[in-house]
């Protein structure tokens, strides 16, 4: 990005974005509140073409109900990996419906790589990193190849590897100098409880069930008292991220077995 740039209000998103742009980025909104960031990149353009990414999970009602009162019509990208807890699908109409959300995208995994790859529907139960890369990774970047900029609602508190998030970061996955923001990376459980109940907002219905973070059915189970709220997540793996997220697409490719062949 030009330097000229950097001294007027809108930042030029023509070339993508730099370290240096989400740094400036976050020092101009270091005091912001999570609204006023949705509002600088929703409607002011500082990110330029901008999608949010939702899971529909515990506790994206929060970030939805947000940008839902600055852009109800925002694109939000859902990945539907045909392998989701019914309630989550119950779920995301209901949002969908409670929100007035109009820009809801659902993306699926492309046919022929889960015939030539996961034929038997079962990656997931000896290559979890294979499976997201099918059902996640590889379908998500293809949607947000025509946006500069995705929103997330990542917090610090959810698990050490999102400890130390900034609110706007490059994103990793990718080569093309795409912005990721995290307008809630600062909020506590009791700050999202609070708007939760401040608003009425719907929850998922496996909340109260034991279930605090939200993935596929296969590879989510139950958290006890006192563990790391993300500790359900692909459980016995040495895993914690889908893919979404990270340099390395679906995670370490050290426990793959030895005829998985990326999809890319």
């Amino acid at each position: 990005m030009a330097e000229a740039a950097r001294s007027i209000d809108r930042i030029d998103t023509g070339p993508r974005f730099t370290h240096a742009d989400a740094a400036a980025l976050n020092a101009r909104y270091a005091e912001a509140s999570a609204e006023d960031i949705l509002r600088a990149v929703l409607v002011d353009g500082v990110a330029g073409k901008v999608a949010l990414v939702s899971s529909f999970g515990a506790e994206s009602a929060v970030l939805l109900h947000l940008a839902s009162r600055i852009d109800p019509g925002a694109p939000v990208l859902f990945l539907e990996t045909g392998k989701h807890f019914p309630e989550t699908l119950e779920y995301r109409d209901t949002l969908i419906g409670t929100l007035g959300l109009t820009g809801v995208v659902n993306l699926r995994p492309d046919p022929a790589a889960l015939a030539a790859k996961d034929e038997s529907g079962l990656r997931w139960s000896y290559d979890p990193d294979g499976c997201c890369e099918i059902r996640k990774v590889v379908p998500l970047a293809r949607a947000l190849a025509e946006f500069d900029a995705s929103i997330s609602g990542r917090k610090a508190f959810q698990s050490a590897t999102r400890a130390e998030l900034p609110v706007f970061e490059i994103d990793e996955s990718d080569t093309a100098g795409r912005l990721k923001v995290n307008p809630l990376i600062g909020w506590s459980v009791a700050d999202l409880q609070a708007h939760l109940d401040k608003h009425d907002l719907p929850r998922h219905p496996l909340v109260e069930q034991g279930y605090p973070s939200i993935g596929c059915m296969p590879c989510t189970s139950k958290v006890a008292e006192g563990e790391d709220p993300r500790s359900g997540r692909w459980r016995g793996w040495d895993k914690t991220e889908c893919g979404i997220h990270s340099a390395t697409g679906a995670g370490d490719s050290s426990n793959l077995p030895p005829d998985y062949e990326p999809v890319f």
